[in-house]
């Protein structure tokens, strides 16, 4: 039973890693007016993730492509057509 108990928090912990993630990628504003931090602190947030064992490597590479390509677009101007 304690091994299941364990599972289940261990998932509970990764779901609410993804939601806060989830949220700073969706954060319209910080990737519009500070494209930097936004890609920053998301590639932070998919490390910490990746090095708290909540991820397994394809998903820790699959959030860091997710992150690259936001920021190509937050660079290119995307954001700005959105207003």
């Amino acid at each position: 039973m304690n091994a299941l108990c364990e599972h289940l928090k261990v998932q509970h912990q990764t779901l609410e890693a993804m939601e806060r993630w989830f949220l700073v990628f969706d954060d319209v504003a910080l990737r519009r007016d500070c494209p930097s931090s936004y890609h920053d602190e998301l590639l932070r947030q998919a490390d910490e993730m990746d090095r708290l064992h909540l991820i397994d490597w394809t998903e820790w590479r699959d959030l860091r492509l997710l992150a690259d390509q936001a920021f190509l677009k937050a660079i290119a101007g995307s954001d700005y057509w959105r207003i």
